[in-house]
């Protein structure tokens, strides 16, 4: 299975298990993904969730191949049920982020409430270079964690960084090594699950209540943009770039 599912001591626990292809995420993987937080949502006995990949690598982001082959073209689209799955988890997320955690792989963080990183993660937002724009509501909520200079760097560049950088913005808690990362993550939830649910819900609910309209609708106003990016030439060209192993060329494109 490319996305393990795990129930142990009231933690749902979600892993990316295709570390041959760096855990690039499938549209099949993006519904396990969406039914698990549905299910941990309605099951009581469920009080963390937990996502996390191996200690050389969260998600490489998309599976490009796969992406071109299963494009999101609507609100019902495996990934876009994830996303409002995870924007909208009433219960606290931990994630577990080590290696490679590209695209996607960094946006889902912003939708998480307790974030380590191992001293190996690196982080990127590469939706320019691709031709594309940002989505899982990055474009809100980046520039509200990091400030706008910050969130412009990493969203328009598009360039890696670091566990040191991400834990200066705001994004990561912690930064732990790689070998530590994972049992650190599991005993911060287990701590979560000794606290009183409903206590947890309310607190996150507070914290996050008033956003999730705005969310909601930069999600949608994100999949629209995203969606014609999908089909300009300048993501043709990345695309084609990308298979091909060579730079793109956007210089004949204004």
């Amino acid at each position: 299975m490319d996305i393990l599912i795990e129930r142990s001591h009231h933690v749902l626990s979600m892993t990316f298990n295709r570390a041959h292809k760096k855990n690039a995420i499938t549209a099949a993987m993006y519904q396990a993904l969406a039914d698990a937080l549905t299910e941990a949502e309605a099951d009581s006995d469920i009080r963390a969730i937990l996502i996390q990949g191996q200690a050389d690598v969260f998600t490489a982001g998309n599976d490009l191949e796969d992406f071109m082959k299963h494009p999101p073209t609507s609100q019902d689209a495996p990934v876009f049920q994830f996303l409002h799955h995870i924007s909208h988890a009433s219960k606290p997320i931990v994630a577990a982020v080590a290696g490679p955690a590209v695209g996607v792989g960094t946006t889902l963080l912003l939708h998480c409430d307790l974030v380590y990183a191992a001293d190996n993660a690196r982080f990127s937002l590469p939706f320019t270079q691709l031709g594309l724009c940002p989505e899982a509501a990055s474009s809100l909520l980046l520039p509200r964690l990091t400030g706008y200079q910050r969130a412009a760097e990493k969203l328009l560049l598009g360039e890696p960084f670091d566990a040191l950088d991400a834990h200066a913005m705001g994004l990561v808690n912690r930064i732990l090594p790689a070998t530590d990362l994972l049992s650190f993550a599991q005993a911060q939830a287990a701590k979560l699950v000794q606290l009183p649910a409903a206590s947890l819900r309310a607190t996150k609910r507070l914290m996050k209540g008033d956003q999730h309209a705005m969310v909601d609708e930069r999600i949608a106003e994100e999949a629209l943009e995203f969606g014609r990016r999908l089909q300009a030439p300048e993501a043709r060209e990345a695309f084609t770039a990308f298979f091909e192993k060579r730079r793109p060329d956007f210089s004949r494109f204004s």
